[in-house]
């Protein structure tokens, strides 16, 4: 197993990396947290709101990026009183098998170890193992745009092996009807549970229109309902 200080291991591509904050969104709202954010996606997502992390017709990746070595990300986390680490991005995943051995001894280390996912790789046995709870966003037509094929955003072996993992929560970003009918299908389709739906929005007075008519569809359909409290307090503030 690969460990921090390998010298042939992989320095992780970042964003950014910032906290203690609040968690935003899913399970662990309002939670004191640091987040390690990856650069690069495999997405292009037109609501995406870290385009900074992938869309290099609008950015520059040579300043939205770092390399850091693993050992250098590991000395920031926990050097800070906060139990919680989300890793987000971009999509993480594209670095797995680098990001693993962090992963790992942040969990050592008594670190919760969240990470943010699109649902579109299959996670290693090594990553499933390391972490403690993926926050799987399948992206549904409306959000990932209509020129993106389905079987580019919806990968059956990722999402059949997230759900079996017994470690993962399954959040859809939500926006108008026809989106819940596809959340639906795909929970269906691939046995996805907890399901949790959340406002699309960037502004806080959208999350917050939006989150009556989904609570009372979350109460319907048995699934449960995450804002966007980042939004809610901070409005659309990168570094948030």
């Amino acid at each position: 197993m690969s460990t921090l200080t390998d010298p042939v291991a992989r320095p992780l591509l970042v964003s950014e990396c910032f906290g203690p904050t609040l968690q935003g969104e899913g399970p662990s709202t309002g939670r004191r947290a640091l987040f390690i954010r990856l650069s690069r996606c495999n997405l292009s997502c037109p609501g995406c709101d870290t385009p900074y992390t992938w869309d290099w017709s609008r950015f520059d990746p040579s300043r939205e990026t770092q390399r850091a070595p693993a050992d250098e990300l590991f000395r920031w986390a926990t050097a800070q009183s906060v139990d919680l680490v989300v890793i987000s991005g971009g999509e993480p995943l594209l670095q797995q098998e680098a990001l693993r051995p962090l992963v790992r001894h942040l969990a050592d280390a008594g670190r919760r170890v969240e990470i943010e996912t699109n649902g579109t790789i299959v996670p290693s046995a090594g990553i499933i193992d390391a972490a403690s709870q993926f926050n799987v966003s399948p992206k549904t037509a409306s959000f990932a745009g209509s020129a993106v094929s389905r079987s580019t955003r919806i990968n059956p072996e990722a999402l059949r092996t997230f759900a079996s993992s017994g470690k993962s929560i399954f959040k859809f970003v939500v926006s108008n009807e026809r989106d819940l009918d596809e959340v639906s299908q795909c929970a269906y389709e691939f046995d996805l549970s907890p399901v949790w739906i959340m406002p699309e929005g960037t502004t806080r007075e959208l999350v917050l229109s939006r989150m009556p008519w989904l609570a009372d569809e979350a109460v319907r359909r048995n699934w449960n309902l995450s804002t966007r409290l980042h939004i809610i307090l901070w409005g659309d503030e990168r570094g948030r």
